[in-house]
């Protein structure tokens, strides 16, 4: 119950943010101080909060739960992103993973098609569910997701993340400057 309280606060403060920083800045215009865009990738950090209501898993199995996840992430314009995210995995159990990676934009000549490869560290599969992931150590294992998606508004994303040879998960997300 403590981590859906905490995921629900998170999301709360986080899209309430997002709201207030795009509204500050309706006209297009760079934000004082702001350098301006070059070539439709938008200059200066991005931080995104991001939220998944579901997860398709490839194969059926009687021990799966629902999976919910929060997140949250900062990218720079050249593409790096840090971020982490916290949640209940494939089998009811609180988990979190931390990571960095590289979110590639205009490598199609669809503007708003983008991808990211993240990896970083994992936590949270513990017994009897230890040998889930490879290389668990007292539930801590590298970790590594793939993912595409589609910016609707400079705002609003969607996107689909592949986790291995287990699931996809749908992913919604808010950015704010």
């Amino acid at each position: 119950m403590k981590f859906v309280a905490l995921t629900f606060a998170l999301a709360i403060g986080g899209f309430t943010a997002a709201t207030r920083s795009q509204t500050a800045s309706l006209s297009g215009a760079p934000a004082e101080g702001q350098p301006a865009a070059l070539d439709g990738v938008p200059s200066g950090d991005i931080w995104r909060v991001m939220m998944s209501p579901y997860t398709l898993h490839y194969h059926y199995s009687a021990d799966h739960r629902n999976v919910y996840m929060l997140g949250l992430e900062t990218q720079r314009a050249d593409g790096l992103v840090l971020g982490g995210s916290w949640f209940r995995n494939s089998f009811g159990q609180p988990s979190a993973y931390l990571y960095g990676g590289h979110r590639f934009m205009n490598f199609s000549p669809y503007e708003p098609l983008f991808a990211q490869l993240t990896a970083g560290l994992l936590y949270g599969y513990k017994p009897p569910f230890e040998n889930k992931v490879p290389l668990n150590h007292n539930g801590f294992s590298p970790g590594a997701v793939l993912s595409a998606g589609w910016q609707f508004t400079p705002m609003v994303s969607a996107q689909v993340n592949f986790l291995g040879n287990a699931a996809l998960m749908f992913q919604l997300s808010a950015d704010f400057r």
